[in-house]
C-alpha cells in the first residue's frame, strides 16, 4: 500500500478565494480538456504548440497563447496567475528553469504553479526492465527540478502524482482503462492473478477539480515552502482488480461485447508461471502483469480535497 498524504488544502479555509487566471499547459490531455470544462466563464489561456480543442458543450475555445516547451516564451508572451500543467513533467520541468532564468520579472510575478507527474514515480521505482527505469528517473529529475526553480525563487508548487488516470473529457480519451476495456471486447476469456491487486483510479475530471481547487488556494500559500507539496492522488474508490474490470463491464452499454469476457481467476503462482515466458519477449510487459497482484493504492483521494462526497467508480463518461 502506498501511504497517502494529508493536505492542508482540505482543512476549511477562511475565506473563499477568489478565482485566480491560470495558463493552462498539456491542454489536448484528457484532464486538460476536463479543467477547460470545469474553468467555463474564468479567465484561463491556453498555453502551448496549437491552440485547444472547442469546449464539448459548444461555444468558443479558450484564449491561446503560442508558447512551445521545447522553446521559451518571450516577454511579451510571459504566462500569468497560476500555471497549471498537464503536459508531460520532464519537458515542463527544465522549460519553467529556462523562464524562470530568463525573465525573473515574469516568473516572479506568478502566483503558483501546479505540475502533473506521475505516481509511476513511487509505484515502479523497483522495476528491473529499462523502459521503466528510465521512466522513474525521468519523473525523478523532473520533479526535483521543478522544486528546485519553485524554491529558488518563491513561488508556491504543488507536484500531482495521480495513479490510473481514466474517462473521457470532450472528444479525448484516456489510453489506460479504454485499453482494458477494449482487450474485454476482444476475448472471451481473461484470466487473472487471483482477485488481483488493489486500484484507486481516478477520473481525469475529478484530476483537473482538483488542480482547479488547489490553484485558487496557492497564491494564499505565497513563498512558504511547507505548501511545496507532493501529492500521490487517486479517485474515491479502492478496488481489487477483478472487481475493477466487472466494474468496467458492468458501465459498459447492453450488448456491448466487454459484458460477455468471463474473468477467470487462477492462483498468482500458476497465473505467473503461465506468464514467464513473456520475460524474453517484453520485460516491460511481463512487470506489468506481475503488478497485477501488487496493491497500488492508499493514495489522498479527491473527495478529501475537494470536501465533497466520494464517487464510486466508475465516474462518467468512460472513454469509448
Amino acid at each position: 500500500m502506498v501511504a497517502s498524504i494529508e493536505m492542508t488544502a482540505c482543512d476549511p479555509p477562511l475565506a473563499l478565494p477568489s478565482p485566480v487566471p491560470i495558463t493552462l499547459f498539456g491542454a489536448t490531455s484528457t484532464s486538460g480538456q476536463a479543467l477547460i470544462e470545469l474553468a467555463r466563464g474564468r479567465s484561463l489561456v491556453v498555453a502551448g504548440r496549437r491552440p485547444a480543442l472547442p469546449p464539448a458543450g459548444g461555444g468558443d475555445p479558450p484564449p491561446f497563447l503560442p508558447c512551445d516547451l521545447e522553446d521559451a516564451c518571450g516577454e511579451s508572451r510571459a504566462p500569468k496567475g497560476v500555471l497549471v500543467s498537464f503536459a508531460p513533467i520532464w519537458t515542463f520541468a527544465p522549460w519553467l528553469a529556462r523562464f524562470a532564468g530568463d525573465n525573473p520579472a515574469g516568473f516572479a510575478a506568478l502566483q503558483g504553479v501546479i505540475a502533473c507527474s506521475s505516481s509511476s514515480v513511487i509505484t515502479k521505482r523497483f522495476a528491473a526492465n529499462r523502459f521503466d527505469r528510465d521512466l522513474v528517473q525521468r519523473l525523478g529529475q523532473a520533479e526535483d527540478q521543478l522544486t528546485l526553480t519553485c524554491t529558488s525563487h518563491a513561488r508556491p508548487l504543488h507536484i500531482l502524482a495521480p495513479t490510473l488516470i481514466y474517462g473521457q473529457a470532450g472528444p479525448l480519451g484516456d489510453r489506460n482503462l479504454s485499453k482494458l476495456r477494449q482487450l474485454l471486447r476482444r476475448l472471451p476469456l481473461l484470466p487473472l492473478p487471483g482477485q488481483g491487486g488493489l486500484r484507486q483510479p481516478i477520473h481525469c475530471r475529478q484530476l483537473a477539480a482538483v488542480a482547479l481547487h488547489l490553484a485558487d488556494r496557492l497564491p494564499l500559500a505565497g513563498g512558504d515552502p511547507s505548501h511545496q507539496v507532493h501529492l500521490p492522488l487517486g479517485g474515491d474508490e479502492t478496488l481489487a482488480y477483478a472487481t475493477m474490470l466487472r466494474r468496467l463491464q458492468d458501465a459498459s452499454a447492453p450488448g456491448d461485447a466487454a459484458r460477455r469476457c468471463r474473468l477467470l481467476a487462477l492462483p498468482p503462482r500458476l497465473f505467473q508461471s503461465l506468464a514467464a515466458p513473456l520475460l524474453l519477449l517484453s520485460p516491460k510487459n511481463f512487470e506489468a502483469l506481475l503488478r497485477m497482484s501488487a496493491d497500488l493504492a492508499g493514495f489522498t483521494p479527491a473527495h478529501r480535497i475537494l470536501g465533497g462526497p466520494p464517487e464510486p467508480f466508475p465516474v462518467l463518461p468512460l472513454a469509448r
